[in-house]
């Protein structure tokens, strides 16, 4: 099934960040509002998008207030998520998509947001953009692959990614609609209404600073729930600040991943430049891709 793309971006349209996670600083987002003001936005802020409760962006009903707005407003183009962390999940069930159902706009983001990403896939059938948050670009970082990629990405330029094949590399050539986002965050919504659909799909998985028996954990869940078993690609983005105990795992992150999918046929690719990482490239979650892993490796959105 296609899913819906929605309109790409050009100068004059308006764009807004809210923070449904972790809280964040004026500070910590002025070089992105200068930003997109540099490519000809028009920046609305969530009314609490500063504020503060413990760790998160303000109350649940002041995050919730803040998103449903957007989502709500026809004259938003964009919706930036300006930090992940934790907390989205606790707003999501109160969400109203409707008027986002009829008027679909680009949702960006990537970690925590990847609830987001996951729910509007499934169950609005509409594309999201995996990318880089606020809370990350600063005011040397404007000319970065990361930043260039995610402009690319909204004003609809084709996204064609290439790198250098790993030994862990699995060869092979697929299409199919590219998915997923941070493993920590599908795993947890593994027999939820918001649990992630594989079949036919390139799984993207990435994370950061998860013990190593834990990442086995979660890959061992997705695999026995089936997730890998019809799955046409699989591209591992960036495994950071992985954790290990006094008594050592045995396997890194990329070996476990690796073990986990052995016995299937797909192609696999490490190291991909995106996630919890320097560079992150944006990626379309729902739309088609073609995936190759050759003499190197390979994906082009069609």
């Amino acid at each position: 099934m296609k899913l819906v793309q929605p309109p790409f971006l050009k100068k004059g349209d308006k764009v807004a960040i809210v923070s449904p996670a972790r809280s964040i600083t004026f500070e910590e987002v002025h070089p992105s509002i200068r930003l997109f003001q540099e490519w000809g936005f028009e920046v609305v802020l969530g009314i609490y998008v500063f504020s503060r409760h413990h760790q998160f962006a303000g109350k649940d009903d002041q995050r919730l207030n803040d998103l449903q707005q957007v989502l709500d407003d026809n004259s938003i183009r964009a919706i930036f998520c300006a930090r992940g962390g934790y907390g989205t999940v606790r707003i999501l069930d109160r969400l109203d998509f409707t008027k986002f159902r009829n008027n679909p706009k680009w949702i960006t983001g990537y970690s925590d947001i990847t609830i987001l990403h996951t729910h509007v896939q499934k169950h609005l059938g509409i594309q999201t953009l995996h990318s880089t948050m606020l809370f990350n670009i600063k005011e040397d970082d404007f000319e970065s692959d990361t930043i260039i990629s995610l402009k690319n990405a909204l004003f609809g330029e084709q996204l064609f990614y290439k790198k250098r094949i790993t030994f862990r590399d699995r060869t092979g050539l697929s299409t199919g609609i590219v998915t997923g986002g941070n493993i920590s965050i599908l795993y947890s919504l593994m027999g939820t209404p918001t649990e992630f659909e594989t079949n036919g799909k390139i799984l993207f998985l990435e994370d950061v600073d998860e013990y190593l028996y834990h990442l086995d954990r979660m890959m061992m869940n997705l695999k026995r729930a089936g997730k890998f078993k019809n799955l046409k690609g699989l591209i591992v983005g960036s495994l950071k600040d992985m954790k290990d105990n006094p008594i050592p795992f045995g396997q890194s992150a990329e070996d476990i991943i690796a073990d986990a999918v052995k016995e299937y046929q797909f192609p696999v690719c490490f190291d991909f430049p995106a996630g919890h990482d320097s560079i992150n490239l944006a990626l379309y979650l729902g739309r088609m891709a073609t995936f190759k892993v050759d003499e190197e490796v390979s994906l082009v959105y069609g």
